[in-house]
């Protein structure tokens, strides 16, 4: 059983390759609040219609002052693909390898169409400016997730 992240503990920190190859660390963003999300899979409905929700309340979320970071097994081209086509703004990261994913407990076992098997688990975090997660959901919804992450962050 993948170990599941709390309010309070330290965010494990991480550098991946957003959808141009190019590194993003999530210490780097230290000193402001960042919304880092895990998702299946790029292009699918679910993770289309959760992105899309996120892009469109992303000016709110930054002015909020919250950085947001979706993260996929997706290569970085099929990122760069799923992010020009839905004009996504915002770091779309590669973990290929689950690595990050099984860190976060996003990774593992979880229930699809009524058989156990192993996968992204859809999962949203809130990382305070001090690298502490301050909300940890698990198995979110892809319809309507973002609205009710708004409300509970007061954005």
């Amino acid at each position: 059983m993948t170990a599941k992240l709390s309010t309070g503990d330290a965010a494990p920190d991480f550098t991946l390759p957003d959808a141009d190859g190019n590194s993003v660390t999530l210490s780097d963003y230290r000193g402001k609040s960042v919304v880092v999300y895990f998702y299946p899979a790029a292009g699918t409905p679910g993770c289309t219609t959760e992105a899309c929700d996120f892009r469109d309340s992303l000016g709110e979320l930054d002015g909020a002052g919250f950085a947001v970071l979706g993260i996929s097994p997706d290569k970085p081209a099929k990122l760069a693909e799923f992010r020009d086509a839905e004009g996504l703004t915002f770091p779309l990261l590669s973990d290929p390898d689950h690595e990050v994913m099984t860190e976060w407990g996003a990774y593992g076992e979880k229930q699809n169409y009524g058989k156990t098997v192993q996968g992204v688990i859809r999962s949203t975090f809130v990382v305070d400016p001090d690298g502490k997660v301050a909300q940890a959901m698990y198995n979110v919804k892809a319809t309507g997730h973002v609205d009710r992450l708004r409300r509970e962050i007061g954005v």
